[in-house]
């Protein structure tokens, strides 16, 4: 029998450090320090990137990411330059806001799916949490993804105490009416969410004890990949049929196995979510580097990939830097 093909490495690819919203635990109030054109790595660097990462640890997938990458100017034509490089999957990760213009170009452009976040369903809400946008154009982006067949459209929602912790049924109600996956990430002690952390965390356990009210749970999927751990779900109610999911990095770390790159805006690969740094593959590019140095660099970052352990909070960096 023929062994099972080694799963994608993924490479979280930030294009933008900007946002539109200021979710309480991704971006401080004011924003953060505009990022010059300069900085930014070029689509034409990036794709030299995605090259050595391909001959580091094929295949690869693509997941944009920002800040918001749909603040990123002509972003279609970066999805459409990375699908002519046969990466197997692109997909996207934003919050919405935009998404309902965009959905259609970017599709055609190659883009295959999107997740958007969504940790309410009331619109006043909605601003306490994001301290602005509107949940109305984030709903919109979810219908035209739907519509442009952007599937399957993944709905990420962070449950915190006090804030939005008793919208777990109503937010997986809403997902499996529309034939999305929701999936519940456990707020993560990084930059601005390490104020009071302790008082808003709502761990995995607990959000599954509230949803088993609501909905009966099957055996989880064992073909499920990525750090998700996704169930079969039936609604006690309407008896409508889906999934949810539930990403836990303080109670269940899913270091071993871990197929994840990321690369910031100005060029800064990462092996980890939780490393306050990389390698420096800007200053590779515009220095004369080469492929071969692109490569050996990305081999290294896998190395220091870890396998094990409970992330350690980080001080330093934001969600937008890093492309959560």
């Amino acid at each position: 029998m023929n062994p099972s093909p080694s799963p994608a490495l993924t490479l979280r690819l930030s294009v933008t450090d900007r946002c539109d919203l200021r979710c309480r635990y991704c971006m401080p109030a004011a924003g953060v320090a505009p990022v010059s054109r300069e900085e930014l790595l070029s689509f034409e660097e990036i794709v030299e990137v995605v090259r050595a990462i391909q001959q580091a640890a094929s295949p690869v997938a693509v997941r944009f990411t920002g800040g918001e990458p749909l603040l990123r100017k002509g972003l279609a034509q970066l999805v459409a330059m990375l699908s002519a490089e046969g990466v197997c999957d692109l997909a996207l990760t934003t919050n919405g806001q935009l998404l309902a213009d965009a959905a259609a170009e970017l599709k055609s452009a190659g883009l295959r799916r999107v997740n958007l976040s969504l940790d309410t369903l009331d619109p006043k809400r909605f601003v306490q949490i994001s301290r602005s946008g509107d949940l109305s154009k984030t709903l919109a982006g979810i219908e035209a993804a739907l519509e442009c067949r952007l599937t399957p459209v993944k709905l990420n929602a962070v449950l915190m105490q006090g804030v939005n912790d008793d919208e777990s049924v109503g937010l997986a109600r809403f997902a499996l009416e529309r034939g999305c996956q929701l999936r519940f990430i456990e707020l993560m002690a990084i930059g601005e969410a390490l104020v009071g952390h302790a008082d808003r965390f709502v761990p995995t356990a607990e959000v599954r004890a509230r949803l088993e009210t609501a909905f009966r749970f099957e055996p989880r999927l064992s073909d499920a990949r990525g750090p998700a751990t996704v169930f079969p779900v039936q609604c006690r109610l309407s008896g409508r049929r889906g999934t949810l999911g539930f990403i836990s990095p303080r109670t269940h770390p899913f270091c071993e196995g871990c197929r994840r790159l990321r690369l910031t805006s100005r060029g800064e690969l990462r092996s980890c979510l939780m490393h306050e740094q990389g390698r420096d593959l800007r200053a590779l590019l515009r220095n004369g580097g080469g492929e071969a140095a692109l490569v050996t660099a990305v081999q290294e970052a896998l190395s220091a990939k870890a396998v094990s352990g409970t992330p350690p909070p980080l001080n330093r960096s934001l969600m937008a830097e890093i492309g959560g």
